[in-house]
């Protein structure tokens, strides 16, 4: 027999489960337009009120590292579902060719890395690739906006970019609605990527751009699957401290053969990766030393390199 103070705490656990304002036995990735439900391009205002905003008003009232057992349990159970959603997700889609990016949130839409990056990515997409980064902005919008406008022609690209630039960073108003612009003036084609962000981040909008988002309450949770679902490489943009700690977690997977393979790791930008952060300096006197092994390491400022070495290492038996 339930005692009446079990009853009761069970009855409080259910009524917080049906009154979050997420689904808690989700089982599928979020779309844009379920993501932004209630969100309009016209109206920037209307970003107060959508679905993700309201979640992360959410989150936040109860705490990133709530010790409430309710919204605790409330939080995994979602989580656990985006991880169910993810998995159906790579029985569709070959692992082997899903390339991550990684690189800084705050890279503006008119730099020219941003362009760099949209464009690779728009390449990859092209050669059957799916681009796959932490879901946000800058260099990871960069990477679905180029995954969004594969099948296009780079004026189309340089279109979309000119309309972008307009909010050049996620904390100008106009950043939302613009990326809906170029979304409806350019619909999206047969190409998929996925993006992987966290409510923790929630000041950071997440790109619409990606097709499908698989968006985490638990930031650790959301950190490894970046890193580890991109089985295919992961190429590395000028970013700061969360892009050096992508930079070694990566480097252990691979080191350890975590997933019975060592896949590439990508430094775009020379001067950046041995220079102003020498972090591919580091890990190339590490591998020729021994402390490191496994790896596969390429430093380059040429977009063909990239590419041959993804196409290279997607091919290999």
């Amino acid at each position: 027999m339930i005692k009446e103070k079990d009853f009761t705490k069970l009855t409080s656990l259910v009524e917080h489960l049906n009154a979050v304002p997420y689904d808690v036995t989700r089982k599928a990735l979020y779309t844009s337009e379920e993501l932004y439900e209630g969100y309009s391009p016209d109206d920037e205002a209307s970003y107060t009120s959508c679905y993700d905003k309201r979640v992360h008003e959410h989150y936040l009232k109860y705490g990133t590292q709530t010790e409430m057992v309710e919204e605790k349990l409330a939080r995994a159970l979602h989580d656990h579902g985006i991880g169910v959603a993810l998995n159906g997700f790579f029985k569709k889609y070959d692992s082997r060719r899903c390339v991550g990016v990684m690189g800084g949130h705050s890279l503006l839409r008119n730099d020219d890395r941003y362009i760099k990056t949209a464009m690779l990515s728009k390449q990859l997409t092209e050669m059957g690739f799916y681009m796959l980064s932490g879901g946000g902005p800058g260099a990871m919008e960069a990477t679905h906006l180029g995954a969004w406008l594969a099948g296009y022609d780079n004026d189309a690209v340089e279109d979309a970019i000119n309309i972008l630039s307009q909010a050049p960073s996620f904390k100008d108003d106009g950043w939302l609605s613009t990326a809906f612009r170029v979304m409806r003036k350019y619909p999206h084609k047969e190409y998929v990527s996925l993006g992987i962000p966290t409510w923790l981040y929630g000041h950071e909008p997440s790109t619409p751009f990606a097709t499908h988002i698989a968006k985490y309450f638990e930031n650790s949770i959301r950190e490894d699957n970046i890193l580890t679902l991109a089985y295919g490489g992961i190429i590395y943009t000028p970013g700061s401290a969360g892009t050096m700690q992508e930079v070694f977690q990566d480097a252990v997977q691979n080191h350890y053969l975590s997933y019975g393979f060592s896949s590439p790791m990508i430094f775009l930008g020379k001067d950046f990766w041995t220079k102003v952060v020498p972090v591919y300096t580091m890990l190339k006197q590490l591998l020729d030393n021994g402390v490191y092994k496994n790896l596969l390491l390429t430093l380059t400022d040429d977009i063909d390199t990239v590419l041959e070495e993804l196409k290279k290492f997607a091919e290999k038996e």
